[in-house]
């Protein structure tokens, strides 16, 4: 099963980076599948270690993804890492093989800790909406403007239905993203 998470990284200089990431799950080994051309892949590749935050923040995923902002974080209690402040709940992880092709790493992962601080109730429809809304921002190259105009058309649709302000307000971090990347 592929879980959204916000993945956390350091580099060899502790400089961090968030970004979404969906990764296999499974008890004891998450698999992180990132583009090699990433921050990420190449953190999680030279440190060997890297967080899978559960968060059901869709704002801090946006601008994460979008605006590479540094989330507020606070130490990984058992790697050289950070984790992201406003977490459900928390996997730090080991890389114990990588593979994978030319693009895109394979990375498969040993979770050292896990921990919990609150429950993680789900997405609600607009901000699975905003997920994917996202997904499709980092993905622009792949897909022509008529195509990208419909998808988020639809993905507003929901939000503006179903969401609440920070759905709302992640969905607007999306959409002046795609304008500026002259896609909307």
């Amino acid at each position: 099963m592929i879980v959204e998470t916000i993945f956390s990284t350091i580099d060899e200089g502790g400089k961090p980076n968030f970004a979404p990431m969906g990764v296999l799950w499974a008890d004891d080994i998450v698999t992180v599948r990132p583009f090699r051309n990433t921050d990420t892949c190449r953190n999680l590749l030279s440190t060997g270690y890297g967080v899978a935050n559960i968060a059901d923040d869709v704002l801090a995923y946006a601008r994460c993804a979008l605006n590479g902002d540094i989330l507020p974080n606070f130490p990984a209690r058992k790697i050289p890492g950070i984790v992201f402040e406003g977490t459900c709940a928390w996997r730090e992880l080991e890389v114990i093989f990588s593979e994978g092709s030319e693009a895109r790493a394979e990375v498969k992962c040993r979770v050292v800790h896990t921990e919990e601080r609150k429950d993680f109730p789900g997405f609600c429809r607009a901000a699975g909406a905003v997920i994917e809304a996202i997904i499709l921002a980092t993905r622009l190259a792949f897909y022509d403007r008529k195509i990208v105009d419909e998808k988020i058309f639809g993905f507003a649709e929901i939000v503006e239905k179903t969401g609440g302000a920070t759905e709302k307000q992640a969905l607007q971090v999306v959409r002046d993203y795609i304008r500026k990347a002259g896609k909307e």
